[in-house]
């Protein structure tokens, strides 16, 4: 079981590691590419619109052939962008080959909740969940140092040499593991794909899936112009950079230790309002431009960051909950709309705003909002099914 969860751990990291590692480098691309700030970003926004749209993909796929064969493709390809990255010259060749690399990306993500989902049931998948949000959280919290390290003392380019070694080591785990689909779909791949439509027919599933992605708004358009802020306008290293994200990032470490002790006397009903309530009032002091830096964004950004952790992987588990059949598109779904809501916020943050914390601020105020209202409605409209 260890192996099998610290693999899960490697496949779900996938993301943090093929963003957070490389974060430090934008202002250094900005500035000797002669690119503005939102040209560059295309790098990230451009990850996470492919990375979502072969979320939708892989799902399907891997509800038809098993789980194995269309993880191992999408880490062959994530392994090949992953070196097309380090050889990039310009901007647009790294745009198009991080495009790649959220192709390849997408398939660790989507099917790492469906063999969860698999191999473990009720309860216990909601404790491996919990385990799982602990392990990734040292993803970001580790990447964004090495990442630093490894930018001021050699180059960006070997960052992208680390992910590619890092997407082989997972392929190694994936060749060596048990398929854990034990009945395959025997529709064709084209009707396979019609399960989608049976989830958005899933009505409680929906509406969960859509409010819970909003909550993770503030957190994404801080992760497009952290580097930017800390780099460019407060005056801090790339290495220094790498342990303000490291620190904020401790927070998706202790966020889920405090849910499982908290989780065994109080009820998930009440408990996911907290998660909400909290990224709300974390969010109002980044509003206020009279607190000082680094302040205003650091403190109010940790407690953001630990109240949206907090409600994250116990809401997956309720989304899943709810899904009786096409687990693999189900997961896949939920992880589509997660990301793509994060891609337009990191769009919407890199327009050039005159004060890019006080807009953090105001999107947590807004999206936790929306996302404690739904609950709200949800629960009254609906009997959900509970872990």
């Amino acid at each position: 079981m260890k192996k099998m969860i610290a693999l899960l751990a490697l496949l779900a990291a996938f993301p943090p590691l093929s963003t957070d590692m490389y974060l430090a480098a934008i202002p250094l691309l900005v500035k000797s590419w002669q690119m503005p700030l939102a040209t560059v970003n295309l790098t990230l926004i451009g990850f996470f619109i492919t990375y979502c749209g072969f979320l939708l993909v892989y799902g399907p796929m891997s509800d038809r052939y098993g789980r194995r064969p269309p993880l191992l493709i999408g880490l062959g390809l994530y392994v090949i962008a992953s070196l097309l990255c380090a050889v990039s010259d310009n901007v647009y060749y790294l745009i198009i080959a991080r495009v790649m690399q959220g192709a390849g990306a997408a398939s660790a993500s989507s099917i790492a909740f469906a063999i969860c989902k698999d191999t473990f049931e009720g309860n216990l998948r909601q404790r491996i969940f919990l385990q799982l949000g602990v392990i990734v959280a040292a993803a970001p919290m580790i990447a964004p140092i090495i990442g630093g390290w490894i930018i001021e003392s050699h180059s960006w380019r070997w960052v992208f040499v680390l992910q590619a070694v890092l997407g082989l080591v997972a392929a190694v785990g994936v060749w060596m593991m048990n398929e854990s689909l034990q009945e395959l779909s025997t529709e064709p791949l084209r009707r396979v794909f019609r399960s989608y439509g049976r989830l958005v027919r899933n009505t409680p599933f929906l509406l969960l899936t859509l409010a819970l992605a909003c909550i993770g708004i503030p957190f994404f358009a801080f992760i497009a112009v952290s580097s930017d802020i800390y780099i460019s306008i407060l005056g801090y290293s790339e290495r220094e950079y790498g342990y303000f994200f490291a620190c904020n990032a401790s927070a998706f470490m202790l966020a889920p230790l405090v849910f499982s002790r908290i989780a065994r006397k109080v009820k998930l009903t009440r408990l996911l309002p907290i998660s909400y309530i909290g990224v709300l009032l974390s969010a109002i002091p980044m509003i206020f431009s009279t607190i000082p830096q680094p302040l205003r964004l650091a403190v109010p950004m940790w407690f953001l960051t630990f109240f949206f952790a907090f409600g994250r992987p116990p809401g997956n588990n309720l989304l899943l909950e709810q899904v009786e059949q096409d687990v693999g598109a189900a997961s896949s779904f939920m992880v589509f709309v997660f990301f793509m809501t994060g891609a337009c916020s990191m769009w919407f943050i890199s327009l050039g705003w005159k004060d890019s914390i006080q807009l953090i601020g105001l999107l947590g105020v807004c999206s936790a909002t929306v996302t404690a209202l739904s609950w709200l409605a949800i629960n009254k409209l609906f009997s959900l099914k509970m872990p």
